[in-house]
């Protein structure tokens, strides 16, 4: 098995990360850096902090350049870095040594790695809003086809009381757009440019730096963050939560799925896929298991990655470290996830008739918080619970459906319309179609 489920060929169709997988490696690691020391030396040319053409050559090179990480490998062992390695492998192939000597100008290789890694963390959080605009688009059409498909709701793993599919699909679906609207102020303050030099003083950066910051930001189309945030791993970590926190709405999904397909109640279908080695009945919930597995790893993830923000002074290469083991791997969680959870929902399909049977299978003790509250019409509440719970057992012990054991006790009472499930949904059906509607709003904002 490889390292990682997201580097693997054998699993790349059950963990895919698409487009935000190709961020993560180690040649789209070097060509974000290289913008950024192409987009510095622009910067500072402007400002005559250094020669305009060789800015000029810097930036045009920081293009064209192609390196090779398994070259940049020794020097990054020794170093504890990659980008000592890369600027001198840079300046050799720009082979233009009177220009190249004015690369990497008064930044350190923090600076040019944090920035790199927002460049390449902005894209991965376009990519995933994008799978999760489209799997909301898909649960609200869902929502709002099923808005009065009455099934059994559950708590504590036991029927509770009516709800309907539509509900149930609008549970999964608010995480998921709650999300999205978090998502242009997480991109304003954390999507940062890091320019602070080597100790986030930016004394080599010169008496402009301030302004030279401000100018990369802009020309990055990243936020200045107006100081030094070497050791302040907040951006990273609020980017990771928000990552995180789709895992574990996708994971809730795939829990709720996997439960919903079980053998005798399949109350809702999957599609293709899944299949077993030995036993051609079955059909595996394989991505609701995705989803639950991923949502698992990076719950575990968070708490390392947490810990790494506690930086000693000014650096701390084994802080730093860490978050660069932990966070890809949330990155690419996140992706998989949405990925997955697209693919699903485009088959999911509810099996009305099962959800009806499974109402009809507990013998109505579905309805008895609604049975409760139509005796208090005729019984104060306390007794009312309490001769409700009494014909719940009569029953349980005479396996008979609570309906008739109601009809011969209290033939006052309109079994009828009071065991009907569609008259015991209460807001289920509003629930699901205003989320709908919700959804269908932040799609034209």
């Amino acid at each position: 098995m490889a390292a990682s489920v997201f580097d693997s060929a054998l699993f790349s169709k059950l963990f895919p990360t698409g487009e935000v997988g190709r961020l993560f490696t180690d040649t789209a690691e070097l060509r974000a850096m290289l913008l950024v020391e192409g987009m510095l030396a622009k910067v500072q040319g402007e400002q005559g902090i250094i020669p305009e053409d060789s800015a000029a050559a810097i930036s045009r090179a920081a293009m064209e350049v192609q390196l090779d990480p398994g070259a940049l490998a020794p020097a990054t062992g020794q170093n504890g870095v990659s980008v000592p390695a890369l600027v001198a492998a840079f300046r050799a192939e720009m082979q233009a040594p009177e220009h190249a000597q004015y690369a990497h100008w008064g930044a350190t290789s923090q600076d040019i790695i944090d920035t790199g890694l927002m460049l390449r963390l902005r894209q991965a959080l376009g990519l995933i809003e994008n799978d999760l605009r489209a799997l909301l688009d898909r649960l609200a059409q869902m929502a709002d086809a099923h808005a009065k498909t009455p099934m059994a709701a559950r708590t504590y793993g036991q029927h509770a009381t009516p709800t309907s599919f539509g509900a149930v699909v609008a549970s999964w679906g608010e995480p998921l757009l709650g999300l999205l609207t978090e998502l242009p102020e997480l991109r304003r303050s954390c999507l940062l440019v890091s320019l602070s030099g080597a100790a986030g003083t930016s004394s080599a950066l010169g008496p402009q730096a301030v302004e030279t910051r401000a100018k990369l930001a802009n020309l990055l189309n990243l936020t200045d963050p107006e100081r030094s945030w070497h050791t302040d791993r907040t951006p990273v970590l609020r980017i990771a939560e928000w990552l995180g926190r789709v895992g574990l709405a996708l994971g809730k999904l795939g829990e709720d799925v996997t439960d919903l397909v079980q053998s005798g109640i399949s109350e809702i279908t999957l599609g293709g896929g899944g299949s077993s080695s030995t036993m051609p009945q079955k059909q595996n919930p394989v991505a609701p298991s995705v989803l639950v597995a991923l949502s698992r790893q990076t719950a575990g993830l968070m708490p390392v990655l947490q810990g790494a923000a506690v930086h000693r002074h000014q650096r701390d290469g084994a802080a730093w470290f860490t978050e660069w083991m932990c966070l890809p791997q949330i990155v690419l969680g996140a992706a998989s996830a949405a990925q997955q959870g697209v693919a699903l929902c485009q088959f999911l399909a509810p099996n009305p008739a099962k959800m009806l049977r499974a109402l009809d299978e507990s013998l109505d003790l579905i309805h008895a918080e609604a049975l409760s509250f139509a005796l208090t019409e005729h019984l104060p509440r306390p007794e009312a619970q309490a001769a409700t719970k009494a014909l719940c057992k009569d029953a349980m012990e005479t396996d008979t459906p609570l309906r008739e054991v109601v009809a011969r006790d209290w033939p006052q009472l309109n079994t009828q319309m009071l065991f009907e499930p569609t008259n015991q949904m209460g807001q289920a059906p509003e629930a699901a179609r205003a989320f709908a509607e919700r959804v269908r709003a932040a799609a034209t904002q």
